[in-house]
């Protein structure tokens, strides 16, 4: 398959794109550094010709500065349509470290977790960030799983784990109700390798991070800040 290949340097540089940040919230301005392009084409056997076009950019957030990278690919057998015989070619995103609009996670206030909890944390939400649902759904049930662990609660299994925190006070049955869902989220990942929606795994990391913050980082804050009180 004979195939003609093309490089070129900071075609794009310059240019202006709305990405999600590493740290800023929402998807603020980005500027491209630098840039590196590869174009394609190869001939088929049976005549046809296939294309790519692969984008390779140095990006910095306009209001953090933080620097990043970004992979945007296309190719000619990927296309959807926009109009009445109008096309227009997927192009593909890809960005490095990998994050989603919006969460910015629990940032430095992470040292405050136990380093189990803190681990299976980071990898959750990495799981999140390279959209993974069903290892996202795990990591969830893991988290949960640490967390009872760690603030030793008694059963043999979660649901009873889980209940036996409310006895300790650690949560309130209100809370307990709202991580069973969770937990049967994890089941359904783990035992049925079941996807579940952005959303709803958006809104469970929200939760889990609720209570992380009341168990383990308010505590701790407060024992820091008032400490002479």
């Amino acid at each position: 398959m004979p195939q003609t290949v093309s490089y070129t340097v900071n075609t794009s540089q310059g240019r202006d794109l709305n990405l999600p940040c590493v740290k800023c919230s929402g998807k603020p301005s980005h500027k491209v550094v630098a840039s590196y392009d590869e174009k394609g084409i190869a001939k088929e056997y049976h005549g046809d010709t296939f294309e790519w076009d692969d984008n390779y950019q140095i990006v910095q957030c306009q209001g953090c500065k933080s620097i990043s990278f970004r992979h945007a690919s296309t190719n000619s057998e990927e296309f959807y349509q926009v109009g009445e015989d109008e096309w227009e070619h997927n192009e593909v995103e890809r960005l490095y470290p990998s994050r989603i609009a919006g969460r910015l996670g629990l940032g430095n206030d992470t040292r405050y977790l136990p380093t189990n909890v803190s681990r299976i944390y980071d990898e959750t939400l990495a799981a999140l960030a390279n959209q993974s649902p069903v290892l996202s759904g795990i990591g969830l049930r893991a988290l949960l799983e640490t967390i009872c662990k760690e603030k030793s609660a008694v059963g043999n299994d979660l649901l009873k784990k889980i209940d036996s925190l409310v006895t300790t006070s650690v949560l309130t049955p209100a809370s307990a109700a709202i991580l069973h869902k969770i937990r049967a989220l994890g089941n359904a990942a783990a035992h049925e390798v079941k996807p579940h929606s952005d959303k709803q795994l958006g809104l469970a990391m929200d939760i889990i991070e609720h209570l992380l913050k009341e168990a383990y980082i308010l505590p701790k804050q407060v024992e820091t800040e008032f400490e002479n009180e």
